[in-house]
């Protein structure tokens, strides 16, 4: 599965932490992001 988060902030970072924890997800995009999120 691959998955667009669209956001920079702190909430956004913690979304994108959560899902890479996931078996299921393949790839992730941000937009814009931010430096944690990289």
């Amino acid at each position: 599965m691959r998955i667009m988060v669209i956001g920079g902030g702190g909430r956004e970072h913690a979304i994108v932490w959560a899902l890479n924890k996931s078996d299921k997800v393949k790839k992730i995009y941000c937009a814009p992001g931010n430096a944690g999120i990289a």
